[in-house]
């Protein structure tokens, strides 16, 4: 099964395509979508949008899964990335592709066993896991590769 997770945002969108083979994981790619912080939204939201189609088109995964937002403090924030979290289904809803959400107390949990780990704690067990070398960067991308475990753990029912 293929699984690609991903870490939604407006700046940096974090991507991660993981085969699952019984109980063992291997990372096929991974990246981020970036856009430009001076550009129009709309024009942001579009070149999110057809990179995304372009990933899709490109890997044809099984599902998805994206982190589920949750609100802070900066409600400007928490709009911009509920946007593009917005296009991002979509892209995933016109590709086909089945979409799974998660929270972060969730892949926590899923990935290293404790829903309070901390960031270092979830980029350990995601080096772990797909026996990478380095810890993927931005921290979005090993974020989306955390989603992606943290469903491929989910449909085993653990």
């Amino acid at each position: 099964m293929l699984i690609m997770g991903i870490d939604p945002g407006l700046a940096t969108i974090g991507f991660g395509l993981v085969i699952k083979n019984g109980d063992k994981y291997r990372a096929i790619e991974y990246g981020a979508i970036t856009t430009a912080p001076k550009q129009m939204i709309e024009k942001r939201l579009d070149d999110i949008y057809n990179d995304m189609i372009a990933l899709l088109e490109r890997y044809k995964p099984d599902c998805m899964a994206i982190e589920e937002l949750f609100f802070n403090s900066n409600t400007t924030t928490a709009i911009d990335v509920a946007m593009a979290r917005g296009v991002i289904l979509l892209a995933a809803y016109k590709c086909g592709v089945d979409i799974y959400e998660y929270t972060p107390l969730e892949v926590k949990s899923s990935v290293v066993g404790y829903g309070r780990a901390e960031k270092q704690q979830v980029q350990y067990m995601v080096r772990l896991m797909l026996n990478l070398k380095e810890t993927p960067k931005p921290d979005d991308v090993a974020d989306a590769l955390a989603l992606a475990l943290c469903h491929g753990t989910r449909i085993n029912g653990y």
